[in-house]
């Protein structure tokens, strides 16, 4: 089965992907407003146990003692063993449609350009805005890098931890939990600064569950291909990566691709790009 890009014109993936995006961002701040109301943890569970990562954050602990770390509990298993659904299915797709912090961080570089003027985005052409940035690959490659190493940090220090590694200063918290210390007010001001200054900044330094699911794309059966016969290496596809992947055609399955499918939705060449499913 496959979806060209003269079939999807029927539909926007943008625009189809933009709606799942709110309902996610929505549906994150209604878990934030019910875990303030009074009691509610006491019978709901904490907000934390909501979070995909959490389930990563007790994975240890659990195995070796058989017991959650606080403010985690078994639903952050089923939480995560959806995210780990998905990614077998169509990679790292979680990151570009379900959660709820890359939307967030979406929604903040499409603002920052209409405030920076550029209301009227042409696709596939570079826009005068300054903004996002485009770090230089001096910069960019070795940061890559960074969210694999908070990865391994956040499983050796839940062996030792009570709490979960991260808990306090989480941007999901801190953005969605309502809750906020001084430590998830600062964790707030550098991810929404960093979104503005870097698209989707978090998903390529620092998100750790990123780095679990970046395996995927390599083995998911999901996934976009490129005719030769009809690319023409153009460069549109580069120009609206969120992820800043360069030669997107020659990279389908590159481990930092989201598979939001811009550059499906992008593509001028019917035939060029194809989603598989294989």
């Amino acid at each position: 089965m496959t979806v060209t890009a003269e079939k999807q014109k029927m539909f926007s993936l943008a625009r189809s992907r933009a709606v799942i995006q709110w309902l996610a961002v929505i549906g994150t701040f209604l878990i934030g407003v019910r875990h303030i109301l009074p009691g509610e943890e006491s019978t709901g569970g904490a907000f934390d146990s909501f979070c995909a990562f959490g389930g990563i954050e007790t994975l240890l602990p659990y195995l070796f003692s058989g017991h959650t770390l606080k403010s985690t509990n078994l639903l952050n298993f089923s939480i995560l063993l959806g995210a780990l659904g998905v990614g077998f299915v169509a990679g790292r797709a979680f990151c570009g449609w379900l959660c709820p912090l890359g939307a967030v961080q979406d929604f903040v570089t499409g603002w920052t350009r209409r405030l920076r003027g550029e209301a009227n985005h042409v696709r596939g052409k570079m826009g005068k805005s300054i903004l996002p940035l485009h770090l230089p690959t001096s910069i960019d490659r070795p940061l890559r890098y960074a969210k694999y190493f908070v990865l391994a940090l956040v499983l050796l220090a839940s062996v030792y931890a009570v709490y979960p590694p991260l808990r306090e200063f989480c941007p999901v918290r801190a953005v969605f939990g309502l809750k906020m210390t001084s430590l998830l007010w600062l964790t707030l001001v550098i991810f929404l600064a960093g979104s503005i200054l870097v698209e989707r900044f978090w998903c390529k330094y620092f998100c750790p569950l990123g780095a679990t699911l970046a395996i995927f794309n390599k083995v998911s059966p999901v996934r976009l291909t490129v005719d030769d016969a009809y690319c023409n290496d153009c460069g549109r596809c580069d120009i609206e990566c969120s992820m800043d992947i360069e030669d997107v055609p020659r990279n389908l399955d590159h481990p930092e691709c989201v598979r939001c499918m811009e550059c499906l939705e992008t593509c001028a060449r019917d035939g060029s790009l194809i989603l598989k499913i294989s």
